[in-house]
């Protein structure tokens, strides 16, 4: 027998399923995200799965264009459904995977012009994307494409950095400028900006002033030691408010003992279970799209970084708005 797509019948619709171990091995199937059926466009998708292999834009370790690839192949083992917090996403929305979208690898302004197009094709009827990256570069074309829909975003933004430099060796469009050309585009609501998780040397000691006098709200890695990071995320449901909020989850973000398959490592970082509680953090929010990027196979032998990101990519999807909650004891 081929390999099933399994749909379940709610409210008089048809919504894709994850296939599980009990419907195929674990080893087989399409290496599609979670092994969810793939689909072509996104008509009747109320969320998908998509990657963008692109990396060209990367100043050090090369790597996250594989990463859409590896994050697929490690999510064969995500679950369905979260006892954690009873989210049951694929019990109230319709998802697939959609592949990956087409990128230039000789030439990073012409794949970020082929991202944006891809992404207006994408959301243009409600699709929220989540999105594996690729390299941070890929960041400022999906805001340019989800800020034209929706206007302006708040973002929550996990990174180990700022990445808002106006250019390396004169190049605009890098993976450390994507948030100054979203600033300089006017895709951002600043009043409405976290940063989480920012550490690491610097050229100069007040390396976050710029941020500071755009109105960003910049919570250093430090200041998140030892605690929990759910009274923290009351907070910023509160600065975000009703309007679109976009979440981007450089891997970095993630102290290199969780993530080591990343370009740019960075010591002190946050815990895999404070990042949980940011992402879990955001139910509530009208969240239009999500990423994770810099995930670097190459440096990943043991996979554990690609697992993560999955891992990560599946708590996105429970917190898209319609996702229904059971009650777990």
């Amino acid at each position: 027998m081929f390999q099933p797509a399994p749909r379940t019948t709610v409210g008089g619709r048809q919504l894709n399923q994850p296939l599980n171990a009990d419907d195929f091995a674990l080893s087989a199937g399409f290496n599609s995200f979670m092994r969810l059926p793939i689909a072509t466009t996104t008509e009747g998708l109320d969320a998908c799965f998509v990657g963008v292999p692109m990396d060209n834009g990367t100043a050090y370790r090369p790597g996250p264009r594989f990463a859409p690839r590896e994050i697929r192949s490690e999510s064969t083992l995500i679950g369905a459904a979260n006892p954690d917090t009873g989210a049951e996403p694929f019990a109230s929305l319709n998802v697939a995977d959609i592949g990956d979208v087409p990128v230039n690898l000789f030439n990073v302004a012409n794949s970020c012009e082929m991202i944006k197009e891809s992404y207006d094709k994408i959301i243009k009827d409600g699709c929220v994307p989540i999105t594996m990256g690729g390299g941070h570069t890929i960041s400022f074309p999906i805001l340019q494409a989800i800020a034209q829909k929706h206007g302006p975003v708040g973002l929550v933004y996990i990174n180990a950095h700022s990445d808002i430099a106006d250019s390396m060796f004169g190049e605009k469009l890098t993976h450390n400028t994507p948030l100054k050309r979203a600033v300089d585009n006017e895709l951002l609501d600043c009043k409405r900006v976290v940063q989480i998780g920012l550490r690491g040397t610097s050229a100069v000691a007040n390396a976050h002033e710029h941020e500071k006098n755009l109105g960003f709200r910049m919570v250093r890695a430090k200041d998140c030691w030892y605690k929990s990071l759910t009274p923290l995320m009351a907070e910023v449901r509160q600065q975000m408010g009703e309007g679109p909020v976009y979440l981007c989850f450089d891997i970095d973000g993630l102290d290199p003992a969780y993530a080591p398959g990343t370009g740019f490592p960075e010591i002190g970082g946050l815990t895999s279970i404070q990042v949980l509680e940011i992402i879990r953090g955001c139910k509530g929010l009208n969240m239009v799209g999500f990423e994770v990027n810099e995930v670097s196979p190459i440096y990943d032998s043991s996979g554990s970084t690609s697992m993560a990101a999955g891992k990560y990519l599946f708590e996105m999807l429970c917190v898209v708005p319609g996702v229904k909650y059971a009650e777990c004891s």
